[in-house]
């Protein structure tokens, strides 16, 4: 058994780790464009207004067309919904910051908006790779679509992706909570991004950069091998069909999820690639990547799918129609 002694000096230590910790943090915006941020503000503004109207309309055309209940639309029901949480997450105080310089963010406001970022940008990652899945299943398994992919399937495969993202991401804010911070308590960056915060740090961040990483490697690794699979098989399964038209017919339904993914992984890993290695970026050009990376997705996603699903585009005019009179 631990002595008094010995408990009363593990709880000094936590007191001065916690003592450690700033009360706020401040977040800069995009460093070297302070003078031009209240009017960059505006197309983000725009873009997130295109982000709210855009997903809702894809979630009450889902919710209400009894057509549109099957797999694919309900998985892009999932993804609007992410989409609106993770852009939530973190414009609006992005906006705060460029029209009213209001960078000021509590310790632990800061910890809960990098949790909420990370772990819907996992959860995200984890709906592109049950899409391809469904897109396997309905080109390689027709008449079998409906029956494998059950709603009970599907809520299940949502529930494991939303388990794999919030455990995934759940020791960040306790990595970094471990970590002491001293004078430096200014973010360069218009978010609580997670290694712009342990950047902070006066300790031994190792652990956090190793995790980070790990994570890192493991959702994008991982998640694009399993699309890889996916796509090979569906390739395999066209390339056996007997005519050009029935192979161009079964792989053009594949033409809104592969933008989906190219949107969420080309520039995430470029921004990725260079947040770590690419030194001789701008700071101002990363934060606008990176900034743009977490927005555009989640506008552009809605569109991509309402100008190449068939349903989704005349639902959406049958609705502004009946509104218009």
């Amino acid at each position: 058994m631990k002595s008094w002694t010995d408990c009363f000096k593990n709880t000094l230590n936590q007191m001065n780790l916690t003592s450690l910790h700033p009360s706020a943090f401040i977040l800069l915006g995009i460093p070297g464009l302070e003078s031009v941020q209240f009017w960059i503000a505006f197309p983000f503004c725009f873009m997130y207004f295109l982000v709210l109207l855009s997903n809702h309309i894809i979630i009450i055309v889902v919710k209400t067309d009894a057509s549109l209940q099957d797999p694919m639309h309900l998985f892009l029901c999932m993804l609007a919904a992410t989409d609106l949480i993770l852009s939530t997450s973190f414009v609006p105080k992005m906006l705060f910051i460029f029209w009213f310089q209001s960078g000021g963010i509590l310790f632990e406001a800061c910890l809960f908006q990098m949790f909420f970022i990370h772990c819907f940008s996992a959860i995200e990652s984890g709906i592109l790779v049950a899409m391809a899945f469904d897109r396997y299943v309905a080109i390689c398994f027709p008449l079998r679509h409906v029956s494998i992919l059950t709603h009970s399937t599907i809520g299940k495969i949502a529930l494991i992706v939303a388990v794999r993202g919030v455990l995934l991401i759940m020791p960040h804010p306790f990595l970094l909570n471990r970590l002491p911070f001293c004078e430096n308590t200014i973010i360069p960056h218009s978010y609580c991004e997670y290694m712009a915060v342990v950047k902070l740090s006066c300790g031994d961040t190792i652990i956090n950069r190793v995790y980070g990483l790990c994570v890192v490697l493991l959702i994008i690794g991982f998640d694009v091998m399993l699309i890889s699979v996916s796509y090979y098989m569906i390739l395999k399964s066209v390339l056996r069909l007997p005519t050009k038209e029935a192979r161009f017919k079964s792989f053009s339904t594949c033409g809104s999820h592969l933008c989906a993914i190219m949107l969420f992984y080309v520039p995430g890993l470029f921004t990725f690639l260079a947040h770590r290695f690419a030194h001789h970026v701008p700071l101002h050009v990363h934060i606008l990547l990176a900034n743009s990376y977490l927005l555009l997705p989640p506008m552009l996603n809605p569109l991509v799918y309402g100008v190449k699903t068939k349903q989704i585009r005349r639902r959406v005019g049958k609705m502004f129609c009946r509104h218009s009179f």
